[in-house]
């Protein structure tokens, strides 16, 4: 199979915490939101996501956090 063959790259809740800097919990908290990309497809143990769906959401939706150095500003 050819690389343009499939859907893109899939993403899981864990790979997608990891993206938010969050713990899973907290992701399926934030997966709740309307505004979150609905899943690629939902399998029996979890659902997967588009990752350009989730990237494109992050630039969207989520504030860039300020590095340890910047917080005494």
């Amino acid at each position: 199979m050819g690389a343009g063959n499939g859907p893109g790259e899939l993403v899981g809740p864990w790979e997608i915490a990891k993206m938010l800097g969050v713990t899973r919990s907290r992701f399926q908290q934030i997966a709740l939101r309307p505004t979150f990309p609905k899943p690629y497809q939902e399998l029996r143990a979890t659902k997967v996501w588009l990752k350009v769906d989730v990237e494109a959401w992050i630039a969207e939706y989520r504030q860039p956090r300020p590095a340890d150095d910047d917080a005494e500003a």
